[in-house]
């Protein structure tokens, strides 16, 4: 699954641990998230398209 959370977050000027803690998560997880290497759980999705502000469809593309 393919996402957009680097660069949401890059243009909110945040690093890695600044959305972790947003997210109640771990940074590595927030780094594994934005490789590729980690699809989220759907609360976790929807948690995150939350903190940006958007749909879920705006963050995660198939």
């Amino acid at each position: 699954m393919n996402n957009r959370i680097k660069e949401l977050r890059l243009a909110r000027g945040w690093n890695q641990s600044d959305l972790a803690e947003a997210l109640s998560v771990s940074r590595q997880t927030v780094n594994a998230i934005e490789n590729g290497r980690y699809d989220p759980s759907l609360p976790l999705a929807f948690t995150i398209a939350g903190v940006f502000g958007l749909r879920i469809e705006e963050v995660f593309q198939p």
